[in-house]
């Protein structure tokens, strides 16, 4: 058996072409079973978050036509139009266990060391196990990479300072608006990055905090949550005029925010100015309209040059992580005869 993983992440491809790829959360699980379906791999985990599409596998024969071949099924699946090669990568063997080990532990992320990344691939791999498409092979491993990130946390210091997308999000809007006390907020998307993104700006003060979601119960539960206020997802709009940063990130196919929607709005709010956070992917907010008067766009890629200036510490700790992946890796692959990924032990 080979175990391989296929997928695009920010460091090979812009959001432009990564929403292209996404799956929403509802559909992940769905994917994985396709692939299953489709022949060549007998277990699959399908990932998708805002910074990367990745689909481990394990089938039987050659790992790299394998790997080629679960490449093309993203490639038909999201119906991209391109060269997928270019803006994607493939790994198998040992170099894909350590790439999850390395996604796991927050040192393949935009934010070096985040922590949320880890609780998105347990919510992955979690669901689908329970659709009952893994089995020994991605079970062991996937089983093992947690507990890699676990050891990472405890033994080194990758992870101090700011290590999550909604703390630098939170730098940025400090940025712009400097003391965000008197500053109300609208998030729009009840999911876990909104939540942690709105406790974030909870934190540093700001005065009110509006919740919106398609599922007007979920709004309502994170609103009571924050001692906020709950907007269905249709009238949101009327929550506009008293806000000056919006968080958006839900799983939209499509943008939620568009440029003649907004100026109709910032009329209303008196060109005050406005930030935009766009964590969704794909995007919630069209990028044209950061083209307007005060009106400031962020998306998951433009945080990167806010977290670059706060990463020098946690780089420096990196060596002390790849040393402990590649050790734990190594030991993974030699404590099995055949190991469920087409490596034979050196003790064989």
């Amino acid at each position: 058996m080979s175990l391989i993983v296929a997928g695009t992440s920010h460091r090979c491809a812009p959001v432009e072409v990564r929403e292209k790829l996404a799956f929403l959360e509802s559909d992940a699980v769905a994917a994985g079973g396709r692939l299953i379906a489709a022949g060549c791999v007998s277990e699959a985990v399908v990932i998708s978050t805002c910074n990367r599409v990745e689909i481990y596998a394990v089938g039987q024969g050659d790992p790299t036509p394998l790997a080629r071949h679960v490449r093309e099924f993203l490639g038909n699946d999201r119906r991209f139009v391109g060269d997928l090669s270019a803006v994607s990568f493939l790994h198998t063997g040992t170099t894909a266990l350590e790439h999850l080990f390395r996604v796991v532990s927050g040192l393949d992320s935009m934010v070096l060391g985040e922590t949320e990344i880890l609780g998105q691939v347990k919510k992955s791999y979690s669901g689908a196990l329970t659709a009952g498409l893994t089995g020994g092979g991605l079970n062991r491993i996937f089983q093992k990479a947690f507990s890699v990130a676990k050891r990472v946390r405890t033994e080194t210091q990758i992870q101090r300072g700011n290590t999550s997308v909604a703390s630098v999000a939170v730098e940025l809007a400090e940025q712009i608006f400097d003391n965000l006390s008197g500053h109300d907020v609208l998030v729009v998307g009840a999911g876990d990055t909104s939540e942690k993104t709105a406790r974030a700006l909870q934190s540093r003060g700001v005065k009110k905090i509006f919740v919106s979601n398609r599922t007007f119960d979920k709004a309502a539960s994170l609103a009571e949550a924050l001692s906020g206020e709950a907007v269905r997802f249709e009238d949101w709009d009327k929550a506009f005029t008293r806000v000056d940063i919006v968080v958006s990130a839900t799983g939209s196919p499509g943008y939620i925010l568009d440029r003649p929607r907004l100026e109709r709005l910032i009329v209303l709010r008196g060109y005050r100015p406005l930030l935009l956070i766009d964590l969704a992917v794909p995007r919630d907010i069209d990028p044209l309209v950061s083209a307007l008067r005060d009106v400031y766009v962020a998306n998951v890629d433009d945080l990167q040059t806010v977290a670059d200036a706060a990463s020098q510490l946690r780089r420096e700790e990196l060596v002390r992580c790849e040393t402990l992946i590649r050790s734990t890796a190594l030991e993974f692959v030699e404590g099995r005869r055949f190991s469920p990924f087409g490596f034979r032990s050196h003790a064989s």
